[in-house]
């Protein structure tokens, strides 16, 4: 139920306008118009009206796509005569369609997986061999943990105190859709970032508070600009010349997420890793009002981790590196 979500939030922050204006096109990317996310009939979502345009009436169509996965996150071959299975489910009609009269099906009727394979000389091969008597082959990656926690209808305040136990994650990406959206509904936009009127956000690592200030954006006045900063500051890119295509206005309006860099010098988005902290990460969040609907957090943790394949092709995964 979460691979959705990660691979929005990844495609969404990733990426600037010219690529989802180019080859994201592929992947049937479109963008929604903020504050008409929910809207079923394609009139004023653009996003939503270019999809209908190429699916309407049961028109046959092509996507093409990557696979977001934690191995696939990383620029080393796999090493020959290593077993990899791929497993893929698909997610219910109501999820990943929008209709008026809820009956709708998704119809898949064919699917192929492209792989890269890569030829080795002999020569190279008995430098593998060589080399993995000594030590088994070692791939860095980003993992990525996404969790879901959801708040009742009711609620003004959450706490949740184990967010993360154990490893501390380098980056946490936070947002909140409706309860009805995250379970699948014809009517609801899955991907519908709302703010629901919060006013305070903030983490702890042990008892380190990230940011040092806590957010407290007024959204009803529409004062959050420092909550449309973490998209940068965040995510590698502050004052740099790259974006991804949210501008302020829309922030609010269906884009409202909420990242933190919280590795120890800011380098989440770069290749080196930082020495591994272990504690607790805890999360506080505060509304204006009731939540007059029960909510999902989505929580998507970036982790630097390693595994290792030794001669005899036995695969380890650390997570404690």
């Amino acid at each position: 139920m979460t691979y959705p979500y990660r691979s929005y939030i990844e495609s969404l922050l990733a990426y600037d306008a010219p690529a989802k204006n180019s080859h994201m096109s592929m992947r049937m990317w479109y963008k929604d118009t903020a504050g008409y996310m929910d809207e079923v009939k394609p009139q004023n979502n653009e996003g939503l009206k270019a999809r209908h345009e190429l699916t309407k009436n049961s028109k046959m169509f092509e996507v093409m796509g990557p696979i977001h996965s934690d191995f696939f996150n990383q620029d080393r071959f796999l090493l020959n005569n290593v077993e990899l299975r791929i497993k893929l489910t698909r997610q219910r009609d109501p999820f990943v369609l929008m209709s008026t009269f809820q009956n709708e099906k998704l119809l898949i009727l064919d699917a192929t997986l492209l792989v890269r394979k890569v030829r080795i000389s002999p020569t190279v091969l008995l430098g593998h061999a060589a080399a993995l008597e000594k030590a088994p082959a070692k791939y860095p990656l980003t993992r990525v943990d996404l969790k879901t926690i959801t708040i009742p209808a009711g609620l003004q305040d959450k706490t949740i105190s184990n967010l993360h136990l154990g490893q501390i994650p380098k980056r946490i990406i936070i947002g909140f859709v409706t309860n009805q959206a995250f379970n699948g509904h014809y009517q609801s936009n899955p991907y519908n970032f709302q703010h629901f009127n919060l006013n305070y956000l903030s983490l702890f690592v042990d008892t380190q508070q990230i940011p040092a200030q806590p957010l407290t954006p007024d959204f009803e006045r529409n004062l959050h600009i420092d909550a449309y900063n973490t998209l940068f500051s965040g995510t590698g890119i502050h004052w740099k010349d790259e974006g991804n295509d949210i501008t302020y206005a829309e922030y609010p309006r269906g884009y409202t997420l909420y990242a933190f860099d919280i590795s120890q010098d800011l380098s989440a988005n770069e290749s080196h890793w930082n020495l591994q902290r272990q504690g607790i990460v805890r999360m506080e969040v505060k509304f204006a009002k009731p939540l007059t609907t029960a909510v999902n957090c989505i929580v998507f943790s970036e982790f630097n981790n390693l595994i290792e394949i030794d001669k005899n092709r036995n695969v380890v995964v650390d997570y404690g590196v």
